[in-house]
């Protein structure tokens, strides 16, 4: 490019920039903008950083609470269950993704796998949920509705006051007025992103890593561009202002509702998952298979017991070393778990799977794209709500695992046959509050910003894609431009 075109491109830029100033529309949409991004940013963070602590502290309290039970029977202390609080991702308070309608907190007990729960979006109103404007929300759909209220009018303007045949005339180029025209709206997509960016790189003293936070405000600038380049291509195309101003909104319309709700619908339909009852149902009938735990004569366990008996060299179960109601209710336990973690890995192979075929619709909507390699940069996609959900039921088994431990050796088979015979027996079936000093701290951390990345790649490049198919038609039309 030539210091002459530089020049000319320069100064279309200042003449838009001047247009606006004059305009009370254009104000008032950028002032709006700047606004709305920079109130959701600070208002989420605030909210986010508060429930971060809350979950901090309610961490501690639960395992100070669990550790300070008094004498208790060991299985007591199973049912007791213990909760496991995820600290969320730094670059959260962005875009908080999924963890929104998932929950950030378990409760752990035995026998059973529960969900993740008190989510934000679940226990609000309707009224709520839709005032709910994280920046993220705001700078993927509003930002580009804020985009076409400024910009759709950028050439086809000139065309509609007879100035665009002078400025061609001129020695302007159709090209060099486009690209005039798309600097000034580069403009306005810094000034929509600055307090992005600015929330983005102060998350670094929290622990964030430098590329996860680069790749995110790069991910966002691509978007705000590829809806500068449409913008850009249907102000050029279309003679007038409205035309281009209804083709804009109609666009809008499609790629950033219609699309998503596609995308969603399509992998649902493609990828059908069982609903809750079905699983449910399914999961009692593989359990019923099992041998009850709480029941230390369930044939299921005669084969345990015999192996037990010949590995002790005793006649009875009686005279075993150990606590024979302990080994039973370990064994049923690994043996529950088990059967829990593959219908729950069934599951989760399920939504990711539909998570995968929604993705695939970022090549027809930048809206899609973007959300993706949002909560895959972030660490608020479905890929890490699966790995704490896995890391929280290894917990809980470690705990409960533990507890039956302590079942096995601190408690005599006899005194436990026994305890509910008198006051006296049931107090002697209780084992010392020191036993209950079995959970481990468990710190849940973000995904490797190197992973986070590889998850994002495809997205990345559907929006390139984007970007480099609007240039080819913009370049095409501004050869032609009259």
């Amino acid at each position: 490019m030539s210091q002459n075109n530089l020049s000319k491109i320069i100064i279309v830029a200042k003449d838009e920039w001047r247009y606006w100033l004059r305009s009370k529309l254009a104000i008032s949409v950028m002032a709006i903008s700047l606004l709305l991004t920079l109130s959701s940013v600070i208002v989420t963070s605030i909210n986010m950083m508060e429930l971060s602590h809350a979950r901090h502290e309610l961490q501690e309290d639960a395992e100070e609470t669990f550790a300070e039970q008094p004498d208790r029977h060991p299985h007591r202390m199973v049912h007791y269950g213990h909760y496991a609080f995820r600290t969320p991702a730094p670059l959260s308070i962005l875009d908080p993704g999924i963890d929104a309608y998932t929950g950030n907190s378990i409760f752990l007990e035995g026998h059973r796998q529960n969900s993740a729960m008190f989510a934000d979006q679940k226990q609000g109103t309707a009224l709520t949920q839709l005032g709910s404007l994280t920046p993220a929300f705001i700078v993927q759909t509003l930002a580009p509705l804020l985009l076409i209220l400024i910009g759709y009018s950028s050439v086809s303007r000139e065309r509609e006051s007879q100035t665009l045949t002078y400025l061609l005339s001129q020695g302007t180029s159709g090209n060099t007025l486009i690209l005039g025209k798309g600097l000034a709206l580069l403009s306005v997509i810094g000034l929509i992103l600055a307090p992005l960016a600015v929330a983005a790189l102060i998350r670094l003293h929290d622990g964030e890593n430098i590329t996860a936070v680069l790749a995110f405000i790069l991910g966002y600038g691509l978007y705000l561009s590829v809806w500068a380049l449409l913008v850009l291509l249907f102000s050029s195309a279309l003679s007038k202002n409205s035309e281009s101003f209804t083709a804009l909104a109609f666009v809008w319309i499609l790629l950033c509702v219609v699309m998503p709700r596609v995308a969603s619908t399509t992998a649902a339909t493609s990828v059908p998952a069982a609903g809750k009852l079905e699983t449910d149902f399914a999961v009692i009938a593989e359990l019923r298979k099992l041998g009850d735990g709480h029941n230390a004569a369930d044939p299921a366990f005669d084969k345990l017991k015999a192996e037990l008996l010949e590995k002790y060299n005793v006649d009875s179960i009686d005279q075993l070393p150990v606590n024979y109601r302990g080994i039973i209710a370990s064994a049923a336990e690994a043996e529950l778990t088990h059967v829990l973690n593959e219908f729950a890995e069934q599951r989760m192979q399920t939504e990711l799977s539909q998570i995968h075929v929604s993705r695939q619709f970022g090549w027809l909507s930048p809206m899609v794209a973007i959300r993706s390699l949002s909560m895959l940069v972030v660490g608020t996609s479905i890929e890490t709500h699966h790995r704490f959900l896995r890391e929280a039921e290894a917990l809980r088994f470690e705990f409960v695992q533990a507890l039956n431990k302590v079942h096995v050796e601190k408690l005599s088979y006899q005194d436990d046959m026994n305890r509910n015979k008198d006051a006296a027996a049931t107090q002697k079936a209780r084992v010392g509050a020191e036993n209950w000093q079995v959970l481990e701290d468990f710190n849940f951390e973000v995904d490797k910003a190197k992973q986070r990345m590889q998850r994002s790649l495809a997205a990345f490049l559907q929006l390139l894609l984007w970007i480099v198919l609007l240039v080819v038609a913009i370049r095409t039309i501004g050869k032609r431009l009259i």
